[in-house]
């Protein structure tokens, strides 16, 4: 899938919400050409599909959604994968972000053990 056809599947996705989701997400949904490996990642096999960010001095509150990651991943799937997907994660950066709003961490402590659950028993290896 192009750069653009991921955008317009976003566009989508983001017009069938209810407006009061994007309340006070300034800096919008941004899609990146990126593709990072997660921070914890310990075997260059864990990539970022998407981050919420809140910077209270910077840019405010954004999505990311990376591309480059889906490509890298997804890049031999069909369209209706890439919309699915590309949708479950803006669900779930809007999700952190309401959560933010809300003064609510539960997702991100579910991100945390799903780290940790990643890389359990796995022999020879630390968990981050």
């Amino acid at each position: 899938m192009s750069f653009e056809e991921a955008q317009a599947c976003l566009d989508a996705a983001m017009d069938a919400l209810p407006e009061g989701i994007f309340r006070e997400l300034n800096g919008g949904v941004i899609l990146s050409h990126d593709a990072p490996m997660h921070p914890q990642d310990i075997d260059g096999t864990l990539r970022v599909m998407g981050r919420y960010v809140y910077e209270p001095t910077g840019l405010g509150r954004y999505v990311l959604i990376y591309y480059g990651s889906f490509c890298t991943l997804y890049g031999h799937r069909g369209h209706s994968f890439w919309q699915h997907k590309l949708t479950e994660v803006l669900h779930h950066e809007l999700t952190h972000h309401l959560e933010s709003l809300a003064g609510d961490r539960s997702l991100e402590i579910e991100d945390e053990r799903f780290i940790r659950s990643y890389y359990a028993g796995r022999e020879g290896e630390d968990t981050p």
